[in-house]
């Protein structure tokens, strides 16, 4: 017996993608297609008439673009969280997304087991962004303004310490860059975390990009730091 349903509404223009979603996402216990949308505004629409828990809308929309949908979706009142489907997809398209309010971004491609995987994490109130995705975003945001004046409390190691998680770095691999232990690195984490707000590394690494963290500190090998 399933708590409570995820309610999930289909945005795309492809009538047998619809279709073959709607069988594979109902084919989970804890999941219920309540609407299908065909363009961008019958997106925006849905979402308003079923106040679905998650919008799965493709990236190529006829209609209102899906920039457009999630803005509108964004300053809607409902629960419903944006995740978008694509085949393929620019680090600035994935910046671009985020900030209009998407909650994740799932390729195509991917086995059925992660899209399953994305919309749970979403419907938790988190984000997914793979990590290879995470990381191709830093230059992106790098290139689009200017680093942020405010460090939020952090330390310099903090600072640095973020930068790496951004990029995609395990604890191992931050702790062999800064010539620390796993401990110390988790230590660090532990602060960080509840700093700047975040539950994970996924929401860390999304706050570090919007708020141009990563653009504070550049990560050295051998450089002194305050830990």
């Amino acid at each position: 017996m399933v708590d409570k349903l995820v309610r999930i509404v289909i945005a795309d223009d492809h009538p047998i993608l619809r279709d073959g979603l709607r069988k594979l996402l109902e084919a989970e216990p804890d999941f219920i297609v309540v609407g299908e949308a065909c363009d961008g505004h019958e997106a925006v629409e849905r979402v308003k008439q079923l106040e679905p828990d998650v919008l799965l809308l493709d990236l190529l929309m006829p209609g209102a673009s899906y920039l457009e949908v999630l803005r509108a979706v964004a300053e809607s009142p409902g629960p419903t969280r944006p995740l978008l489907l694509t085949a393929s997809i620019e680090p600035d398209e994935i910046v671009k997304a985020l900030e209009a309010g998407a909650r994740g971004i799932v390729l195509k491609d991917v086995a059925s087991q992660l899209l399953m995987k994305a919309i749970r994490t979403v419907t938790a109130g988190e984000y997914w962004v793979a990590r290879e995705s995470v990381g191709s975003l830093v230059g992106t945001f790098r290139t689009r303004s200017a680093p942020a004046d405010r460090h939020f409390g952090l330390t310099r190691r903090e600072l640095e310490i973020v930068t790496t998680v951004a990029t995609g770095l395990t604890n191992k691999d931050i702790a062999r860059r800064f010539s620390l232990s796993e401990e110390t690195v988790k230590h660090h984490l532990t602060k960080i975390f509840a700093k700047l707000g975040v539950a994970n590394r996924v929401e860390l690494a999304l706050f570090a990009i919007s708020e141009q963290l990563v653009a504070l500190a550049a990560p050295t090998r051998s450089r002194p730091a305050k830990e």
